[in-house]
């Protein structure tokens, strides 16, 4: 009777360890994020980089293809991955791109793909660069001219979907946006792109747009290669390369 009991108290801790070590894997190799409620995949960097990876390596085929997708098809792209997955998220990674808000233009999946990771990784740093130009922009013009800039959320899931109607059509200064920015990250506490790569987008420019900001985020490869989530532009149809890199690391 002893014997039958330890012996099934020891197949017991033998399946707890595989799950646990099941459970392990799936952290470990992004997985984890799969099929899960936006609260949980939205939590850390690592979830959000997992689902992102995630993304695309289920739908890179979109890019082979060359077909072209509006809000609404990427999002329900999105929630057959994760159900919940709030449509403002997708609208705001279009806005990236059109600048407007148009539910029927049609991306590309390269396009969505590195607005989007932009878009759902850095959110936060979105949203006070958002808070950070408006400031800057609202000490530049006279009481007469009106502005509306994307407005900010303490939380990603309740942030509003705005339009941006600049009263400058050059934008603001890049210097003191770039300066604001970096004085911004020195205390922030949420993910955010590097000194060296806000260099790389603001340094060489003498004025920028809001939007324009967003769209050198979206395509720098600084960023892509700090991020570390996806491979470059022009290898998002094939993973094979980029597996091997993640090995290695």
């Amino acid at each position: 009777m002893e014997v039958s009991m330890v012996k099934t108290r020891s197949k017991t801790t033998r399946e707890v360890e595989k799950q646990d070590c099941r459970s392990f894997q799936s952290v470990q190799f992004g997985t984890h994020t799969l099929y899960r409620e936006f609260d949980f995949i939205q939590k850390t960097s690592h979830n959000r980089a997992s689902f992102i990876c995630t993304f695309w390596k289920c739908y890179k085929y979109i890019g082979k293809s060359g077909d072209l997708l509006n809000v609404q098809e990427y999002h329900s792209l999105l929630c057959l991955l994760c159900p919940d997955f709030p449509l403002d998220v997708v609208q705001r990674t279009a806005h990236i791109i059109f600048m407007e808000d148009e539910m029927n233009s049609l991306m590309s999946f390269a396009d969505f793909l590195f607005a989007f990771q932009i878009q759902f990784y850095y959110c936060e740093f979105l949203i006070e660069c958002s808070s950070v130009y408006k400031r800057l922009l609202n000490s530049t013009m006279s009481p007469r001219e009106a502005v509306v800039v994307p407005s900010g959320s303490s939380s990603p899931r309740q942030q509003k979907k705005s339009v941006v109607v600049e009263a400058h059509s050059d934008g603001i200064d890049s210097k003191s946006f770039l300066d604001a920015l970096k004085h911004t990250c020195r205390s922030f506490k949420f993910s955010h792109p590097s000194d060296a790569c806000l260099d790389e987008i603001l340094a060489g420019s003498m004025r920028v747009s809001f939007y324009g900001f967003l769209m050198a985020l979206a395509k720098s490869q600084q960023v892509n290669n700090e991020i570390s989530i996806l491979p470059a532009r022009a290898n998002i149809t094939d993973d094979s390369a980029f597996d091997v890199d993640q090995a290695k690391r």
